[in-house]
């Protein structure tokens, strides 16, 4: 049985990984990382939370989604103790990337490293359009 697919690949490693996948009307994103579009790395992890999701905002645009598909979310970050003392700015900016109190279900994973020892969150959303 095939699932038909409709696959969003940018950056450079589009040859290796997909930004997004669509499957009926499901949005699949890859993990977002705190990086801007120049690919320079802020230093600290509110900074890096804008980053991910105008990331995010960008690859759900590909699709024809905007902040108010997503129903799911993972945020991966590498230190949970600067990550809990910096909740204000941290969801703060999560917030401002939603435009408003987000209405999705969230989780939380404390993980050892990300691809980039500077990169401090990803974040993974699934969309539902």
């Amino acid at each position: 049985m095939s699932i038909e697919k409709e696959l969003y690949k940018a950056g450079p490693y589009a040859d290796f990984f997909s930004q997004g996948v669509r499957v009926g009307d499901s949005l699949y994103l890859a993990g977002q990382v705190g990086m801007t579009e120049a690919g320079e790395i802020p230093s600290d992890l509110p900074a890096q939370v804008e980053a991910a999701y105008r990331n995010i905002a960008s690859v759900l645009l590909e699709f024809g989604a905007t902040m108010d598909n997503i129903v799911d979310e993972t945020f991966f970050v590498t230190d949970m103790k600067e990550c809990m003392s910096q909740v204000p700015a941290v969801f703060g900016a999560r917030q401002a990337a939603y435009g408003k109190k987000p209405e999705v279900a969230q989780t939380l994973i404390g993980v050892s490293a990300l691809v980039d020892p500077s990169l401090k969150v990803e974040i993974k959303v699934i969309a539902k359009l």
